[in-house]
């Protein structure tokens, strides 16, 4: 592990020198690229900074004490030397933290997109509720939001919602989000108190930049529409709508949220990006993601990743097994303590990952 820090250390001098060259602002792309892998290693090379520094006074003051004659300066060395033997395992376990692999998409912005499924407007209202605590959550971060696309059901509610969150590391907090949430309570047309069980889906896109994915302008067929409202009935009458396909992947998106049609064009593009990036990611990650925690739901959408049991008061998680109570509070957007145990648990498998193949 040394070894791997000092040559970490080495690497971080070596960009912030490369920063540093006014030459490099000349290529915008490696500028990008530079300063994402400098901040990605910060943290490990702070840490092991921290670390080299304790362990160094830990060893002189051990040999301090072996010729200390005085007993109060022999006191307060015994004092130091148990206080650094106290941080020395903990920032070893925060350094072996800082070394598993990160995901390149924890630092992007995102792409949410909820959709209504079984159980029809009681899904579609729960799928307007979890919109909301999404949005509340971002919000109260200070990151920014913007609906890109909505479909209401009948009643009022979202048949389909796909809103951005831009903010760096966005992806890192809301990835565990993707996959089927399953919610059970008495809906208020029910007569006779009976549970019902609805669904929808979640997915968490990383937006895309253009160094990421390439799509050909002749694989697109992009057609202008007049922008629709609930139950399908046109709400305006120019051709301002965008609806987007990928021929190849017959990957679509619709568009009317914009004040333009070239608005809701660059907003389709955008979205289709994600979209095609995500199923890219999904051929080549499969396999490798079968056993981790962070992707069990993030790719497979039809796996449960959560149910929200209303009259228990209780959401569980079923990738961790691990229960949480105050739905009203997790509706309002109080959603820490659900995604920083994901975030944990996805750690501490790969960590045990890391010691099976050490």
């Amino acid at each position: 592990m040394k070894f791997n820090l000092d040559s970490l250390v080495e690497e971080f001098k070596s960009l912030e020198n490369q920063l540093s060259d006014p030459e490099i602002f000349k290529d915008q792309k490696k500028v990008k690229h530079v300063a994402t892998r400098k901040k990605s290693i910060e943290w490990a090379v702070n840490l092991y900074k921290e670390y080299k520094q304790i362990s160094e006074a830990l060893v002189e003051n051990k040999e301090m004490l072996g010729v200390e004659k005085e007993e109060e300066m022999r006191e307060l060395l015994k004092m130091e030397i148990h206080e650094a033997e106290d941080q020395i395992p903990v920032l070893e376990e925060k350094l072996k933290v800082a070394l598993l692999p990160k995901d390149p998409n924890d630092d992007k912005n995102i792409i949410v997109e909820l959709r209504a499924g079984a159980g029809w407007d009681e899904a579609a209202l729960f799928a307007w509720e979890l919109s909301r605590a999404y949005l509340a959550f971002a919000e109260a971060q200070g990151f920014k939001t913007e609906i890109s696309e909505k479909s209401e059901s009948e009643g009022g509610w979202i048949k389909e919602l796909i809103f951005e969150i831009k903010w760096d590391g966005a992806y890192s907090l809301f990835k565990y989000e993707s996959g089927v949430h399953r919610v059970q309570r008495i809906p208020e047309t029910e007569s006779k108190g009976r549970v019902h069980t609805s669904t929808i889906t979640v997915a968490i896109m990383p937006e895309v930049d253009d160094i990421d994915i390439e799509i050909r302008e002749e694989d697109l067929e992009v057609k202008a529409t007049k922008s629709s409202g609930a139950g399908g009935q046109h709400v305006n009458t120019t051709d301002s709508a965008i609806h987007m396909v990928h021929l190849p992947t017959w990957v679509s998106v619709f568009c009317q949220d914009g004040r333009s049609q070239h608005k809701n064009r660059e907003k389709a593009y955008q979205i289709l990006k994600a979209k095609l990036y995500a199923l890219e990611e999904e051929k080549k990650q499969q396999e490798l993601w079968e056993a981790r925690l962070a992707q069990v739901g993030s790719w497979d959408r039809s796996e449960k990743i959560r149910t929200y049991n209303f009259p228990q008061d209780r959401v569980t998680d079923h990738r961790i097994g691990q229960n949480f109570s105050g739905i009203p509070q997790i509706m309002a957007g109080r959603l820490e303590p659900i995604m920083e145990a994901c975030a944990l648990a996805d750690q501490q498998m790969k960590l045990e990952q890391a010691g099976k193949t050490e």
